[in-house]
């Protein structure tokens, strides 16, 4: 860790970025954290470590990996009726979960991870030089060392890219008081504000929409601004007449995550 450098040049935006944190990563590394006060965009230091931190690309903490899936796919499912039909691709796609979810719904969809390994979705893997009506990317964000190189490489692809993504609060928090940075992984390293997000879909000419904290699309064709506002409508009627709901008891994923959490922080990044 540079401890004499100030400031760092914003990824997003180009403009002054401050340190305002440090933490140490994979339970070793001392890395800074810079807050870009124009954007909102939070970046760590240039990430050294990634090598090390995707010797397996989905973490042990990852405990919410198929309830993640299982909902995206039913959101998805529903915001397909807002799009043309056509191909889709999820970029950075894991072991093919979602995209063999969604081809068992009936969608023609694609996968893509140049980290993991398609176990799922085996003979639809994605052609990068193709064009899709939709390209998904699920916590892909927050990985990305270039984040304008990579979202410019998925809009060429499509004219809609449905993401999720946690932002980040204008007055970020300090790394021991937001549960995403997760430092322990040493794969998230950027960070993104509302008005980052504004910013990138101004540069693309794109439409915005958000339900201001963890899921967003950018669009080139218009989709109806409230649609998030008929998602969560979908969501409260799917849960409602969900009667498996009826015989679950309260889930074990956020303690399951704390364990295992702490276990990494125990054992300088390894599980066992």
């Amino acid at each position: 860790m540079d401890f004499e450098k100030t400031e760092v040049v914003c990824k997003i935006c180009e403009r002054i970025s401050q340190k305002f944190d440090f933490a140490k990563i994979l339970g070793k590394y001392d890395v800074n954290y810079w807050h870009c006060q124009t954007c909102g965009f939070v970046q760590t230091d240039e990430p050294y470590w990634l090598e090390e931190a995707y010797s397996s690309a989905i973490t042990s903490l990852d405990v919410g990996i198929m309830q993640r899936n299982i909902e995206n796919a039913s959101r998805v499912s529903f915001f397909m009726k807002f799009i043309p039909n056509g191909i889709c691709m999820d970029f950075g796609g894991g072991v093919g979960v979602f995209t063999r979810m969604m081809r068992d719904y009936g969608f023609d969809f694609y996968h893509y991870d140049k980290y993991a390994n398609n176990e799922f979705a085996r003979g639809f893997e994605a052609d990068m030089s193709k064009k899709y009506t939709l390209i998904t990317a699920f916590e892909n964000f927050e990985h990305y060392v270039n984040p304008l190189e990579e979202i410019d490489k998925l809009m060429k692809l499509t004219n809609v890219l449905y993401f999720s993504t946690d932002v980040i609060a204008p007055n970020p928090p300090l790394v021991k008081d937001w549960w995403y940075y997760v430092p322990v992984t040493g794969q998230h390293i950027s960070f993104y504000s509302l008005e980052t997000l504004e910013l990138i879909a101004k540069k693309h000419e794109c439409q915005l929409l958000t339900n201001g904290s963890s899921l967003h699309i950018l669009s080139k064709i218009p989709i109806q601004e409230d649609f998030f506002g008929q998602l969560k409508l979908y969501d409260e009627r799917r849960n409602k007449f969900d009667v498996v709901n009826e015989f679950k008891k309260e889930s074990n994923t956020w303690n399951d995550f704390e364990r295992i959490r702490q276990m990494l922080s125990e054992n300088g990044g390894i599980l066992y």
